[in-house]
């Protein structure tokens, strides 16, 4: 696969999550890049839209695996500039530019006879997606698993089905929090981190995955380190303006670091001292 060159892939599917949020299911249209390509979770693609521009967008595949020569990739995109809010229009049949995967993923290796912690924020649940399922693919590999999900307000929730879904899964726990209720929200209401205490978290054995608002991941991160988890048992994945993805270009340097090339998933102790340090 060049990296710099962009493979061609078709809508084959539109999903309206909410009124600004899509999901993209994507296929390749040629059959040897479908083939040789590969994805682990957490890593991301750029789309792109000829004349419009290309933007980094998380892989959250879908339930087929990231194996499956059908390989239908999942992107969930919220219209927010000029490149998403033209990809959130294309419809099943149009064609645009796919480059990647890129970046380092979660360290799946590593939770493997673990319990395992995912601790997500608005869409930053789209890039934990993709370790959901795959933990849900090798169950017995793993140990307890908690899915803990925060939005803003209470409709902006998406995929309540594979939430309701991974809840009956067995020794599986899901917590979801909304700063704002609404009438017919009966989980917690407040932070996400309010939710922490109810984790059941057993430092020597357990691993967290956080991805969302960085104000949210580093006050989940010092709230669990609080609770006994070791600062490197917490991995992070960070968002910047990428553009290369190839770690070329700039945009996305973090400290000594790059988040196309060196993240998007870092240890915490990586990070610590940079979030939060106006300019990082």
């Amino acid at each position: 696969m060049n990296p710099y060159l962009p493979l061609e892939a078709e809508v084959v599917e539109r999903i309206q999550e909410t009124p600004t949020i899509v999901t993209l299911r994507l296929r390749l249209t040629d059959a040897d890049a479908r083939h040789r390509f590969y994805c682990a979770p957490g890593q991301f693609n750029m789309l792109y839209l000829y004349g419009v521009g290309e933007v980094p967008i998380s892989i959250k595949s879908g339930p087929q695996g990231f194996l499956d020569q059908t390989l239908l990739l999942d992107h969930t995109i919220r219209a927010v500039g000029r490149v998403t809010r033209a990809l959130v229009r294309l419809q099943p049949g149009d064609r645009l530019g796919l480059r990647g995967p890129y970046g380092q993923g979660w360290p799946m290796q590593r939770a493997r006879g673990q319990d395992v912690h995912i601790i997500t924020g608005g869409l930053g649940c789209a890039p934990a997606v993709s370790v959901v399922h795959d933990l849900m693919r090798q169950r017995e590999l793993y140990g307890h698993i908690s899915v803990v999900q925060g939005v803003k307000h209470a409709d902006d929730l998406i995929w309540h089905e594979q939430y309701e879904h991974w809840s009956q899964q067995p020794d599986t726990q899901v917590l979801l929090a909304a700063d704002q209720a609404s009438a017919r929200w009966h989980w917690h209401t407040g932070m996400v981190t309010g939710l922490l205490d109810k984790l059941r978290l057993q430092p020597d054995r357990a691993i967290a995955f956080l991805c969302g608002p960085e104000p949210m991941m580093r006050a989940s991160a010092e709230r669990l380190m609080e609770l006994g988890l070791n600062a490197d048992r917490i991995w992070l994945s960070m968002e910047r303006n990428m553009q290369c993805a190839v770690g070329h270009c700039g945009h996305c340097q973090f400290g000594a670091k790059f988040i196309c090339r060196d993240g998007p998933v870092f240890n915490y102790p990586q990070v610590r001292d940079l979030l939060g340090t106006r300019g990082f």
